[in-house]
């Protein structure tokens, strides 16, 4: 126990140095929180170009401003793609992707990826985190063995946890140091030291009595929002089908005090979470023999409504007599939700390759992503349209996939040929259709 006693007092002290494993949108931001407090942080990535824009004082998110990353640097922050320097830190926090396979599937091959490249430098004493979102049972079916089989014992001679990541891109309210820290250990003693090495940089944490019940904690928060996001959606089409608007009805039943949460319809789903993490859990169960048909449900109408969108788009074209193969078509907004710059998952992305699939000529604005990210099933060699008034008249169709606030509305709607409104920004419009 010597090593964890060692621990135990330099987490108390304030110098306990944490290394950040994956250095993007949960990874760079608890760095920069970490940092703050005059923790010592050391950021490792394999995204050279992320390390080389860390250590020249400068930010790849948009919403993160280069004066933070120079105060991390000024408290000793350093980014690093050689593993090689775990040796080097007291804490171990891994914030990876964990995406889905081609069978929709959990793929952790990010995480296994990572637990090889620091195994070779982990030692006696260590806390070892997992932050990414995941099936319940990983941290101790997966992480804990890997320890295991370099001989080391969570609650002996290191300390293994689970506390998963809760950003929230875009919200100005909840920064990382508030939102509540909900942490499992595998023994009471890691349970103990992961709480209090969280409590430098986050306000309140919430301890669970074991990793699975924070795995699944984060697991039901992503449910809970994308069933309920799939419900409207499925009402959106039952309203339009009936001449009904959507929007009106939300706001209408959302004045109810109690009993009722309003959640808006969109173009489907999108971010790392929400469209991923329910599979997390239906994969799981059946391993159980149980099948969670109403997640499940909820997660097809969710991943249909793109292709609702695009037969919205059919149907407003072929009332101006013209095809959907051949039309010019812009889309507003390529990130996943308004006023940031986070693609991942995004169902604008998938809009314009079924739209490209049926022959259209399309583009994109965007003021916060100015050049079409590369990604692992897309890719468009596409930079963000500027919206002047000659601009917007060009094209044949307007598709408001994310209704950022920095979008002038006024002048698209007045120099626009037909806007296809997946947000409800436009209500009561004849050229807009809501879709």
């Amino acid at each position: 126990m010597s090593g964890l006693r060692v621990l135990k007092e330099r987490i108390a002290s304030g110098s306990v140095v944490v290394g950040i494993y994956g250095l993007g949108y949960v990874g760079l931001p608890l760095a920069l929180r970490f940092s703050e407090v005059g923790i010592k942080v050391i950021g490792f990535d394999i995204d050279v170009s992320k390390v080389d824009s860390l250590n020249n004082g400068k930010s790849y998110i948009e919403r993160l401003q280069i004066e933070e990353i120079v105060a991390a640097q000024n408290n000793g922050f350093e980014a690093t793609s050689d593993f090689s320097r775990t040796q080097d830190v007291d804490a171990l926090i891994i914030c990876v992707p964990t995406p889905l396979n081609v069978y929709r599937e959990p793929d952790l091959s990010y995480v296994e990826k990572t637990l090889a490249s620091i195994l070779p430098y982990f030692k006696e004493g260590q806390l070892l985190s997992l932050e990414s979102t995941t099936w319940p049972g990983t941290t101790e079916e997966v992480l804990a063995p890997a320890l295991n089989n370099q001989g080391f014992i969570p609650g002996e001679n290191c300390a293994l946890v689970f506390s998963p990541e809760r950003e929230d891109p875009g919200n100005t309210k909840y920064s990382t140091k508030d939102i509540p820290k909900v942490i499992g250990g595998m023994t009471p003693s890691c349970l103990e030291l992961g709480t209090q090495l969280y409590k430098h940089a986050i306000n309140q944490m919430v301890p669970v009595s074991t990793p699975r019940a924070a795995e699944m904690t984060k697991l039901l928060e992503n449910i809970h929002r994308a069933v309920n996001i799939g419900l409207v959606n499925e009402m959106k089409i039952v309203a339009d089908k009936m001449g009904i608007n959507i929007h009106e009805v939300i706001e209408a039943a959302a004045t109810k005090p109690f009993g009722f949460v309003a959640y808006k319809p969109g173009p489907g789903l999108g971010g790392h979470c929400i469209p991923i993490d329910p599979f997390y859990l239906t994969w799981k169960a059946r391993e159980y023999g149980i099948n969670t048909r109403f997640i499940e449900l909820a997660g097809e109408i969710n991943h249909y409504m793109p292709r609702w969108v695009v037969q919205k788009v059919t149907d407003a074209l072929n009332e101006k007599e013209k095809a959907i193969k051949g039309s010019k078509i812009l889309i507003l907004g390529l990130s996943y939700k308004k006023n940031i710059d986070d693609t991942r998952e995004s169902p604008a992305v998938e809009i314009m390759s079924l739209l490209e699939e049926k022959g259209a000529q399309i583009a994109y604005s965007d003021p916060h992503v100015p050049v079409f990210p590369r990604k692992r099933d897309y890719f468009f060699e596409l930079k963000s349209v500027e919206l002047t008034q000659a601009n917007i008249e060009q094209y044949d169709c307007i598709i408001i996939a994310t209704d950022h606030d920095a979008f002038n509305y006024d002048v698209l709607l007045k120099h626009s040929q037909l806007i296809v409104d997946t947000r409800g920004r436009f209500q009561g419009h004849s050229k807009v259709v809501s879709a």
